[in-house]
């Protein structure tokens, strides 16, 4: 057994409480217990030891429970004890190895929510149609992010019939959600996109919610729908070739709006410098007909941060803070 399995399994446990799953905590806690002492933990996930920290084990873990009971392999989460009713049959299931294996795909529709602030706030600026650009758009939900309703305390957007409710809660005023928007083109990379459209890919997103934080599984549901009624293109590329294609040219009567949710951190060293240097240099050539922005959220401490990039100009703004699911929210700017 790996020595440091058990440890990577109680820091993700303590995530997950912190994060608001107890479900996930509990059962990640008993887990760890499980491989200090060899048992069925220890031995699924052995041939997994040497991968990289970053890979997300855990989530990986759990990700492939859950896939089981989405497919109604295995008993649900309610249907008793979480532990000697479902996981325990999930660590027998003759699939959970090769699940295991697969890489984490979240997309997380509820970050739209510190994200849409900065949208609008694009809009009403620039009083232009938005180019929506997303850096590991992943299945590509929140380049959708205009056919979400948004519910900030009192202040609402967004149509009343969609499928997909933003609710976060809120730490102060909400953000200003005032003017219309017109969405130009979306468009968005990953290094593995994600179809929303198939079952395969909805089971994918699913599988990876955690399913004790019901609000997160319903909106999710929600923007899942959204997506099967609006076709967005995401393409397989690395994102600084991609961007740099993007950005070679100014693009005039649109504002171009590049951004990035919980991306960063998975991106290496020199191609984010790479992207740096080749926003720098898109908005040096940006004009008022054809201005550009950066908008990203991403951890700053214990929660993110929604900064703001605008050109021409290169002016920088800290917009909000948020949970790294976009709740709760507290607008800054």
């Amino acid at each position: 057994m790996n020595d440091d399995l058990p440890g990577l399994l109680r820091l993700q446990a303590g995530w997950c409480e912190t994060l608001g799953s107890p479900l996930y905590g509990r059962l990640l806690e008993r887990a760890a217990v499980d491989a200090e002492q060899g048992g069925p933990v220890a031995r699924v996930l052995e041939p997994f030891a040497d991968d990289p920290r970053g890979s997300m084990l855990a989530i990986r873990l759990m990700g492939a429970a859950n896939r089981l009971v989405l497919e109604g392999k295995v008993p649900s989460w309610e249907a008793g004890d979480p532990w000697e009713g479902t996981f325990t049959a999930a660590l027998r299931h003759e699939r959970l190895p090769e699940l295991i294996a697969r890489p984490v795909q979240t997309n997380e529709p509820g970050r739209t929510a510190a994200l849409v602030g900065g949208f609008l706030l694009v809009a009403r600026e620039t009083g232009l149609p938005l180019r929506l650009l997303e850096l590991g758009a992943s299945a590509g939900l929140n380049l959708r992010w205009d056919r979400y309703r948004y519910e900030l305390g009192d202040a609402r957007w967004g149509p009343d019939a969609s499928p997909a409710v933003v609710r976060p809660e809120l730490d102060g005023p909400p953000p200003p959600l005032d003017g219309d928007v017109e969405v130009a083109e979306r468009r968005g990379c990953d290094q593995r996109p994600n179809d929303p459209s198939s079952e395969e890919g909805r089971l994918t997103l699913l599988s990876y919610c955690w399913p004790d934080q019901t609000a997160r599984v319903e909106l999710l549901r929600g923007a899942l729908d959204v997506a099967r009624e609006l076709p967005v293109t995401v393409e397989e590329a690395p994102a600084g070739d991609w961007i740099e294609e993007r950005l070679a040219q100014p693009a005039e009567g649109v504002a171009t709006v590049v951004f990035h949710s919980i991306v960063w951190q998975y991106v290496p060293r020199a191609e984010r410098d790479r992207i740096r240097a080749t926003l720098a240099a898109a908005g040096a050539r940006a004009a008022a007909s054809a201005p550009l922005a950066w908008l990203r959220m991403e951890p700053g401490g214990d929660q993110t941060e929604v900064r703001l990039t605008t050109w021409p100009g290169g002016d920088e703004r800290l917009l909000a803070a948020a949970g790294f699911h976009g709740s709760p929210l507290a607008w800054r700017a």
